[in-house]
């Protein structure tokens, strides 16, 4: 299934500076029903986000009319828990296209790039910085920039440099997941059949 092709995403962000946050906050389990990547956003971080009697917790970040973009900035170890590909597809439902981390989660970090989420990983000490930053000032932007792999306080123009594996760059600055990648090179695919012996 093809997503946005990501290139350069300058926005506000969201902040969670909360470490260890794991997949079942992400997406509880009782709502891994569906097997379509949609309507998983409105129950991202269901539990935080919501009351028994599902009316918004007033103190929760997501509930918070001041904070608002397609960055979510989590604390350490992001991601955590289960290998549930259902807690990318609620970040990306939900209108996030990048989050930002100190630390990710293995399979969460490869769901997140196999779904058109970049997941960012800065030292803690630049985390602090955004985190900060954006405490201080809600409409501070972010700049993520996939082809030079950087991320930029835009208000104080400091920035680091972030690492991702050239072949899930490349497939996020097309659109492309496996599939769509593997039908990309067809062309190559079929010529090389041609070429195997019977």
């Amino acid at each position: 299934m093809a997503y946005d092709k990501f290139n350069i995403l300058t926005s506000t962000a969201v902040p969670l500076p909360i470490e260890n946050v794991d997949t079942d906050q992400l997406i509880p389990a009782r709502f891994l029903k569906a097997t379509e990547r949609v309507g998983f956003g409105d129950n991202l971080f269901r539990d935080w986000r919501y009351n028994p009697d599902n009316t918004p917790k007033k103190d929760f970040v997501l509930n918070n009319p001041v904070y608002s973009g397609k960055i979510l900035v989590g604390g350490k170890n992001f991601g955590s828990g289960s290998s549930r590909e259902h807690a990318a597809w609620s970040v990306y439902d939900y209108g996030f296209r990048c989050v930002v981390s100190s630390f990710f989660a293995d399979i969460f970090r490869n769901n997140c790039l196999n779904i058109g989420v970049l997941p960012v990983q800065v030292s803690a000490e630049f985390s602090e910085k955004i985190f900060a930053a954006i405490f201080a000032d809600p409409n501070t932007e972010l700049e993520v920039n996939l082809p030079d792999q950087t991320i930029t306080l835009l208000a104080t123009g400091e920035k680091e440099t972030f690492e991702i594996s050239p072949y899930k760059k490349d497939n996020m600055l097309n659109g492309f997941d496996d599939i769509d990648y593997l039908q990309s090179i067809k062309p190559e695919i079929e010529q090389f059949a041609l070429q195997l012996p019977l």
